[in-house]
């Protein structure tokens, strides 16, 4: 054994070790239900921590992907799993803090109730993009233009009620702009309209660009994040022009109904372990994601405000899912 792979030994060991007791408990693989289909942020940021999080509790972590129902076929699998501490599910925040205050959502399971909160994972930067034919280089200009030409910009979402939605109207809102809203079935036939110029403009999960705007086909705008990726140091922040627009799409980590607080605890933990590694953060960055790992109470915290926050748009705009 060469001496990087005893340094690596011994500081899963050291982590290990830093967990509480419940770590003795883990005796076989953990599953992670993941709500969504392969190749999207949330597929990417469930493997990423799978990857690591594994030699911190000394068992392996299964991602498993039970798609469907916006995340919620993933959330009720959680919600119905023995809080043994061997299920876990990346709860985005459609699920915990949108879903419960759309009109029209059919939820199968309360997620207050039904889930049990263990730490808020990682930010997504929201990022506004545009086809490189939009007639406009700036958001002053881009909401000058909206005004001279009201409903004849067009922006793109995964479908009524998502974030891609929800940011778009939270613009038009504080703009004062009238823009048509073009729901799509899913984030990829949105951005492939968008490059062929069949849709003017998009809000949404950074990663999920960045192979478009490396490619050349589509053209970074702005940050609808609260700071700017350090991938694209140089974008503005739509705040600049907006200052009330910051968007904070968020995945964090659950466990099922019941779960014991020394295993909440223990989760927690190691998360809070992962986070601080400097393969973890570097990984993290280069994939258009920010660390946010915090206590049990910080997430609840946050799934409430951002209700609060989500509610206020979606009745102004009158939105419903049905």
């Amino acid at each position: 054994m060469n001496r990087r792979t005893l340094l690596a030994a011994f500081a899963a060991l050291s982590a290990l070790a830093a967990l509480p007791a419940g770590a003795q408990q883990l005796k076989s693989d953990v599953r992670f239900l993941n709500g969504f289909p392969p190749g999207g942020t949330s597929d990417l940021l469930g493997r990423l921590m799978a990857e690591a999080i594994g030699p911190v509790v000394g068992q392996k972590v299964i991602v498993e992907q039970r798609t469907g129902a916006s995340g919620f076929i993933a959330a009720e699998a959680c919600a119905r799993a023995a809080p043994d501490g061997h299920t876990l599910f990346l709860a985005p925040m459609g699920v915990m803090s949108v879903a419960p205050v759309m009109p029209g959502q059919k939820l199968t399971i309360d997620v207050d109730k039904d889930l049990t909160p263990i730490s808020n994972l990682a930010g997504v930067y929201n990022m506004l993009v545009v086809g490189q034919s939009a007639p406009f280089r700036t958001v002053p200009e881009l909401i000058d233009y909206a005004r001279k030409n009201p409903g004849k910009l067009t922006y793109a979402s995964s479908g009524n009620g998502t974030s891609q939605h929800l940011s778009g109207e939270l613009f038009k809102k504080l703009a004062g702009v009238d823009i048509l809203h073009v729901p799509y079935r899913g984030g990829a036939p949105a951005i492939l309209d968008m490059v062929g110029g069949r849709t003017t403009m998009m809000f949404g999960n950074m990663p999920e660009f960045l192979g478009q705007i490396r490619g050349g086909g589509l053209r970074p705008f702005g940050f609808g994040a609260p700071r700017a990726s350090p991938l694209f140091p140089d974008l503005p922040l739509i705040s600049a022009t907006l200052p009330d627009f910051k968007i904070s799409n968020w995945f964090g980590v659950v466990g099922p109904a019941g779960q014991s607080a020394e295993w909440t605890a223990f989760w927690n933990r190691a998360i809070q372990t992962i986070s601080k590694q400097p393969k973890f953060i570097q990984l993290m960055t280069d994939n258009g994601m920010e660390l946010l790992a915090g206590t049990p109470e910080e997430f609840k915290a946050t799934i409430q405000a951002d209700r609060r926050k989500w509610a206020d748009v979606i009745q102004s705009a009158k939105i419903r899912v049905d």
